[in-house]
């Protein structure tokens, strides 16, 4: 048997990045998968090999079930609204991954924007809370339990430098993983948060591409690599199976030992 045979998923950012494998993920262990995004077209800036297939489409075409529903998680109505898509199609809930977010880096703190402020709170805060809060409002009411998985960032742990606007946003969501499981644990509701260091997605390709930082940064992993996606959606899927029934309120580091590395040789 799969590991989420029977197991309805939302997966917000599903488009591209983290949210795409997770998603395509979750349909190969069996999932049914709601992708959900601003769009179901995937950032051309992104590591994808098959990204003129919207992820719903590549699922189906691999045999599984998943549907797309356009959803602008800074908007709490139309979160509401992609929960009840999930049950009109599927008839329950069992796991929310709140992925979507966006980074802003490259400045100093009194050099950012209030604009760059707003943006990250916007999207990786509220969009976390939004939809914990509905998939939340569904596994109360479905009475038997539900798991929610937010995509935080060793930025959340500890503060990296010319970031701080991204840094305090996956903060908040750290915090809020946290608040969650102390919340809801008693109703069987699991919540943790994946904690990925920079992985190649289209939102750090100006990173990976910068080829001072791609050294230092190579440098300052004891694997000597960067994260892949499916470094995280293994995680997920992880996270999502009955297999990590005892792991709650966790903040889990996909970090290839980064953070060992004043100790690396």
């Amino acid at each position: 048997m799969k590991r989420l045979e029977g197991k309805v998923a939302i997966v917000t950012g599903s488009s591209s990045g983290f949210g795409r494998a997770i998603a395509l993920q979750f349909a190969a262990e069996g999932a049914k998968v709601v992708c959900s995004d601003l769009k179901p077209d995937a950032d051309q800036k992104g590591f994808e090999t098959d990204i003129q297939t919207s992820t719903d489409e590549t699922i189906r075409a691999a045999g599984g079930e998943a549907i797309f529903v356009k959803c602008d998680v800074t908007k709490s109505k139309e979160v509401a609204a992609l929960v009840a898509a999930a049950i009109d199609k599927f008839g329950k809930l069992d796991i929310m991954v709140n992925n979507a977010g966006i980074y802003r880096g490259g400045k100093l703190l009194h050099e950012f924007a209030e604009e760059d402020l707003d943006a990250c709170f916007n999207v990786n805060v509220k969009g976390s809370f939004f939809g914990a809060q509905e998939a939340v409002k569904q596994f109360l009411k479905q009475g038997n339990g539900g798991n929610i998985i937010n995509l935080v960032s060793t930025a959340g742990l500890g503060g990296y430098p010319k970031q701080s606007v991204y840094n305090i946003s996956k903060g908040a969501a750290a915090n809020l993983t946290n608040s969650l499981a102390v919340e809801y644990g008693r109703d069987k509701i699991r919540v943790n948060g994946i904690c990925p260091t920079y992985a190649k997605t289209a939102l750090t390709r100006d990173l990976y591409d910068d080829k001072d930082f791609d050294k230092v940064f190579v440098e300052s992993i004891p694997l000597k690599r960067w994260g892949e996606v499916e470094d995280i959606a293994n995680l997920a899927v992880f996270l999502a199976s009955d297999e990590s029934d005892y792991i709650h309120g966790d903040l889990i580091k996909v970090d290839g030992g980064e953070r060992l590395s004043r100790y690396s040789v």
